[in-house]
């Protein structure tokens, strides 16, 4: 699951839809956890609740804890004054849910988020989860337009056979030179073309099985 950015109801939504297809072993939360939604601390609280649950840090979970901010900067509004009220507007959102989190005595846990997780599967898939692509957890991200040789280029160093990432809200499933690549889509605050959210999920039971994964 990927990007629920402070939505406890579609959180919820989602862990009833995958309860009602018989569960999962593991949950691998892929960033952007707060921010945006209404209830950041609520989010948090039920991911802690989830059974073997692993998380990577998004870049608005990083935003919170560090005081960066995402665009416009104030280059960008030296540069368009117009900007001026995006900017003010931003800034007053991230110190807002700053504050909530660290009043909620959560900001040392999404502080310790990693970057990255790496899991070997029981059929020897080496599986990286990680929030934008390998070593990152900003920028443009990983979404369909990207060609093949574009999207090879952007997990060529992943060293990792199939490759977990959100961040973009566009699902995406995927082979290239380099691996599988898997956008899990978005819990919550979904891309503007698109009124419903996505996750995915792969089942690989046994050494030797096929890996599948489903959007829903």
């Amino acid at each position: 699951l990927s990007d629920i950015h402070g939505n406890p109801i579609a959180l919820e939504a989602v862990l009833r839809d995958v309860q009602s297809t018989g569960g999962a072993d593991l949950f691998l939360l892929l960033g952007d956890l707060v921010a945006i939604g209404y209830d950041s601390i609520g989010v948090l609280e039920r991911i802690a609740a989830l059974p073997n649950v692993c998380c990577v840090q998004g870049n608005t979970d990083r935003y919170v804890v560090t005081g960066e901010r995402p665009y416009p900067s104030v280059a960008d509004v030296q540069a368009d004054p117009r900007l001026v009220s995006r900017i003010v507007e931003v800034a007053h959102s991230f110190a807002w849910i700053q504050g909530v989190i660290a009043a909620g005595g959560w900001f040392d846990w999404l502080a310790a988020l990693p970057l990255e997780q790496r899991f070997d599967l029981p059929d020897g898939t080496r599986l990286l989860a990680v929030h934008v692509a390998p070593g990152q957890n900003d920028g443009l991200g990983i979404h369909p337009r990207l060609s093949d040789a574009d999207l090879a280029d952007q997990v060529a160093n992943a060293a990792a056979d199939l490759i977990c990432v959100g961040h973009t809200h566009w699902p995406l499933d995927r082979t290239v030179t380099g691996g599988r690549v898997i956008n899990s889509g978005n819990v919550s605050n979904p891309a503007p073309v698109r009124a419903c959210t996505y996750t995915s999920w792969m089942r690989s039971s046994t050494p030797g099985a096929s890996l599948s994964s489903r959007a829903r």
